[in-house]
């Protein structure tokens, strides 16, 4: 049977097949794009864990979680909680997201902002971009190596800072191969969208200092932050715990309790 995983990465590989636009004008485009603010440093200006606080719509596996979210409004409430980034869906037909929703979250904030969404070209790290994101999602289980080299540097050249998304230790060590210095570790099997809450942990030892290492999935608790922190995480990235919350600001200020100064 088809995985969540495999239905996506169809989905995304059929359309960028189709995609007949020219990659070198994209690219010259989102050169001459303004600069981005730094996602990657933003993670590391402050004392303790820093949070990406995420904007979801829905999940494959949970169905709706908040499609009446406004993006402006939740982002403002956020940023007055305390978070560090952004992270925005713009996957409309799996998460309910759009470009506009990542438009509409940034320009309500001065935070940086993730496009979050399963990138297979350059022409989907050029869009990145274009629409005015600050770091873009690279799937190392969604990529051949040489893929995954090619697009973080292309997230490089552009001024886009690369989030590259691991699962266990061989996808950390190849992570590292392609020159990321940004390393997500998600908690969530992309194939069975189960979470193992022990993953993190285990494959936190794997990556060095110099990355900037950001948990997750599954954390719903400052007592998890607080355990993700004492591994040596530098951030987390929660989505399902605030969109769901009846006050996504309070939530995320009571997840914050577990972040050490």
């Amino acid at each position: 049977m088809p995985t969540y995983l495999d239905k996506i990465l169809d989905a995304h590989r059929g359309q960028a097949g189709a995609d007949r636009r020219d990659v070198d004008g994209l690219v010259s485009r989102a050169e001459a794009c303004p600069p981005a603010r730094g996602f990657a440093a933003a993670l590391r200006s402050g004392p303790g864990v820093a949070v990406i606080a995420e904007i979801k719509r829905r999940s494959p596996s949970k169905g709706p979680l908040a499609p009446g979210l406004v993006p402006g409004i939740l982002a403002q409430a956020y940023a007055g909680a305390g978070a560090a980034c952004l992270s925005v869906l713009t996957d409309a037909e799996f998460f309910g997201g759009s470009p506009s929703d990542l438009a509409e979250a940034r320009a309500a904030t001065d935070l940086p902002v993730l496009r979050k969404d399963f990138t297979v070209s350059a022409a989907d790290v050029c869009d990145a971009r274009l629409m005015g994101a600050d770091a873009v999602l690279l799937i190392v289980g969604a990529l051949s190596p040489g893929e995954l080299g090619h697009l973080v540097g292309m997230a490089r050249r552009v001024g886009l800072d690369a989030l590259v998304e691991v699962h266990d230790e061989r996808e950390a060590e190849l992570a590292l191969a392609a020159g990321a210095s940004l390393v997500g570790v998600n908690q969530r099997d992309l194939v069975t969208f189960e979470v193992d809450t022990d993953r993190a942990v285990r494959v936190v030892a794997s990556l060095p200092p110099s990355v900037v290492r950001v948990a997750e999935s599954g954390i719903r608790t400052a007592d998890d932050v607080a355990r993700l922190a004492a591994a040596g995480f530098d951030a987390i990235l929660v989505g399902e715990a605030l969109v769901t919350a009846a006050d996504p600001g309070a939530a995320l200020t009571a997840l914050m309790e577990g972040t050490p100064c």
